[in-house]
């Protein structure tokens, strides 16, 4: 399968076609060059090492965009098992850009929601580019309400640049699904656990963003905007999003610092894309260790500490210096 690489990614690129072509050779040939593909292996697995130790801001929002990325079907399929598919919101249609249902994790029975991505033109079609309307939210409102009655867990994967800004989204009350959603989820008196598997864009990721424990994947975003939609605001030009995501808390070392995730996921060396079998049984590591965190407190316990939560966001500058506001226990 042809790789995709970014921009940034080139020098890896033009090392690893190297290999591929020194690999070929070798196939039709009686010359062993196995030390030489060998000595180039670990020549590029260091480059990747050094250039992924550096990426800005910017070049992170690349790679939580990357094509090849896993999406949110990919980690229920990796980690649950008996994942049966619900659809549509009861009201007006089903939206396959969020999908939601029943599984068991670890052999407990759960419920699972997830913004998908597509990977071609049809998919990405189908699938909206991961851009939900209305009935994609009370779809998941919807599920989120069985958890509510048969007492399940709920994990979320947020993978979205936004909610759908189109006219007919808007029609069908697409503000007030993302805050119905919210609402809802401040309430529910279930374990909630988010991973920000991709990009968390705005409101699009906050319908399903309210958890109990919030993890962000190492290179993943989370924005109240788009670089690109930042730049157009401030400087009247999109071209400006390198800028934009460098002053944006978007990174999730910054959210970390700042108390607004509970977890950052490590990703293997170059992405997880790379390695996507080391990302999924990363992420089911630490989803069991963040249910088993959550399922201590009760329900009323759930809600008050979700609200504490919400509450204690927010910081402020006092000379040079910033004074966040945080949860002692997730200091």
């Amino acid at each position: 399968m042809k790789k995709n690489y970014l921009d940034f990614e080139a020098p890896i690129s033009e090392l690893e076609q190297r290999i591929a072509d020194l690999r070929h050779v070798q196939d039709g040939s009686a010359t062993d060059i196995s030390n030489e593909i060998e000595s180039l292996m670990k020549k590029t697995q260091k480059l990747i090492k050094d250039i992924y130790a550096k990426v800005t801001p910017w070049q992170i929002t690349k790679i939580a965009r990357h094509p090849d990325r896993p999406y949110a079907m990919d980690y229920i399929k990796n980690i649950f098992t008996n994942f049966r598919e619900l659809h549509g919101d009861r009201q007006f249609a089903d939206d396959p850009s969020l999908v939601a249902g029943l599984a068991r994790f670890i052999g407990y029975p759960c419920v699972v929601i997830g913004q998908q991505k597509g990977r071609d033109i049809e998919s990405r079609t189908l699938r909206n580019f991961g851009m939900s309307k209305p009935e994609g939210y009370r779809k998941a409102l919807r599920v989120m309400e069985l958890a509510q009655k048969f007492k399940l867990p709920i994990f979320t994967f947020v993978d979205t640049p936004g909610a759908y800004p189109g006219i007919d989204a808007e029609e069908r009350g697409q503000s007030e699904a993302i805050g119905r959603n919210i609402f809802a989820m401040a309430q529910l008196e279930v374990p909630i656990v988010v991973t920000i598997i991709g990009e968390g864009g705005s409101g699009g990721a906050l319908a399903i963003g309210v958890g109990d424990y919030v993890m962000m994947l190492q290179y993943a975003v989370y924005s109240v905007i788009s670089p690109e939609g930042c730049a157009s605001i401030l400087w009247k030009t999109a071209s400006k999003a390198e800028s934009a995501a460098q002053e944006l808390a978007i990174t999730s070392a910054r959210l970390k610092k700042l108390g607004l995730i509970d977890k950052v996921i490590l990703e293997p060396i170059g992405g997880a894309h790379r390695n996507p079998e080391e990302m999924f049984n990363s992420v089911k590591k630490h989803l069991s260790e963040a249910l088993r965190l959550v399922s201590e407190l009760d329900g009323q316990a759930l809600v008050e500490h979700r609200y504490q939560r919400l509450q204690n966001y927010g910081s402020y500058r006092l000379g040079d210096q910033f004074e966040h506001f945080v949860d002692a226990s997730r200091k």
